[in-house]
């Protein structure tokens, strides 16, 4: 059998396959790469490409994800930002966390932000590199304004000024920030440059010496957050950005938290909205991920009424309808037939990176990728939907590595599919339980 890439993936380079047959072996999504494995996503392309045109444009778009565990939102999401970055967005993804980003403190959620901000020229964090690229065309353009050598920092200082009016007029310390981060660098100081820029990202405990430069006091609180997202959009669209993708992921975990924190965690999600659609951000794709119990059960948004109302979509229609224009996107999820392409999608991916191709397409071949996606799912209560994480980590360490690495093996003959708990999520272990007192509660 011969290699026929054309069926499922496009060439593709070894460091993108390897990083992404790599991540799968893990039993992790990939970071990058997921056009090769974009099965069924299609009919979202162009409605979620006009708004990234939109927000490129000056626009801002808010989005909200919903799916079961294992549905593929984390995928979704990544799959999307890897369309803004080619597009030249920034792109940041974010997991709220009770203990480590809680919501409600958005002090916390711009800092996340800045820590995981990622440029395609940048990994994170590329907060730095972005306020150089920007000082750098401030000088481009006060050069182009004929601006001599002599006053050169006049006039920088004086489009800093003017690019920054309406931010400093809600955030005056994040214009100040970055005029001390440019006297720290004119001066050689780069211990108080990195201080400055560090208390930019919203860190904490900055020395007091650097802030004294900067000409700013205390530390980034939840009400001047705002402020800095709009400061930070501002030196991304004058350094050449097209935007900010922004993802705010398993928003679902503050149904867990003391109902008092979950409240302010719900306000706080629809006072974002709310300045998303006002324009307050112009260049932000913000997106946020959760599960239906979420977006409909009394411990999500349902408890806060206005916030409910702004996430409301219909979908009582055929999913085939759904719109994807809507504020709301609903994944389907994965069926029989879906996992099965996706398993065919990562084998005719893995098969031009192997020492023997031809034997990988031949041993693993359409029947038994079909046959090997179906007893996963049985082994996990028939639950195709939160069968594709082990699935395909099965499929590529225990079946096409050993297909690569011995010539005599043969998967029907010498492989029994075993799946320990121990390798499972707690979704995955539910689904496989075998009676009601082997499923896992999460108790408040």
């Amino acid at each position: 059998m011969s290699i026929d890439q054309s069926k499922h993936v496009a060439p593709v380079s070894a460091a993108r396959r390897r990083d992404v047959i790599d991540a799968i072996r893990r039993g992790a999504v990939p970071e990058s790469g997921l056009d090769l494995l974009a099965t069924g996503l299609d009919r979202f392309e162009t409605a979620l490409d006009a708004e990234l045109t939109a927000v490129a444009s000056g626009s801002s778009v808010f989005k909200a994800i919903r799916g079961e565990y294992g549905s593929g939102k984390t995928f979704f999401t990544r799959w999307l930002g890897e369309r803004a970055k080619r597009r030249n967005f920034a792109v940041a993804e974010i997991q709220i966390s009770e203990t480590e980003t809680p919501l409600h403190k958005l002090e916390t959620v711009y800092r996340r932000l800045t820590e995981r901000l990622a440029t395609s020229g940048f990994p994170p964090s590329a907060l730095r590199p972005v306020v150089d690229a920007w000082f750098y065309a401030l000088e481009e353009d006060a050069l182009a304004g004929g601006a001599s050598d002599e006053d050169l920092s006049e006039e920088v200082d004086r489009l800093l000024n003017a690019r920054l009016t309406e931010v400093s007029r809600h955030a005056p310390s994040f214009a100040a920030a970055l005029r001390g981060y440019r006297t720290a660098q004119e001066s050689g100081d780069e211990g108080t440059a990195a201080a400055v820029m560090a208390w930019l990202g919203g860190q904490p405990h900055v020395a007091a010496s650097a802030r004294r430069v900067a000409g700013v006091r205390g530390d980034l609180d939840h009400f001047g957050a705002f402020g800095f997202v709009q400061g930070l959009l501002t030196v991304l669209r004058d350094s050449g950005h097209a935007g900010l993708f922004l993802v705010l992921d398993e928003v679902e975990t503050l149904q867990r938290v003391r109902s008092d924190a979950r409240d302010k965690a719900l306000n706080a999600l629809r006072q974002l909205i709310d300045e998303v659609h006002s324009g307050r951000f112009p260049g932000l794709y913000l997106v946020i991920t959760g599960t239906p119990a979420f977006y409909d059960g009394r411990q999500g948004a349902q408890r806060l009424a206005p916030l409910a109302q702004r996430l409301a979509t219909d979908f009582t229609t055929d999913p085939r309808f759904d719109n994807p224009r809507a504020v709301q996107l609903r994944l389907p999820g994965f069926t029989q037939e879906s996992l099965v392409s996706l398993g065919l999608a990562i084998r005719d991916l893995y098969a031009p990176g192997s020492a023997a191709p031809d034997r990988v397409l031949t041993v693993a071949d359409d029947a038994y990728v079909a046959e090997l996606a179906k007893a996963v799912g049985g082994a996990l209560g028939g639950k195709v939907g939160v069968a594709p994480r082990l699935f395909l980590k099965k499929l590529v360490g225990d079946v096409l590595d050993r297909i690569d690495q011995f010539e005599d093996f043969d998967p029907r003959a010498h492989y029994a599919l075993t799946m320990h708990p121990s390798e499972m999520s707690a979704v995955e272990r539910n689904a496989a339980a075998l009676n009601p007192d082997e499923v896992e509660l999460e108790l408040p």
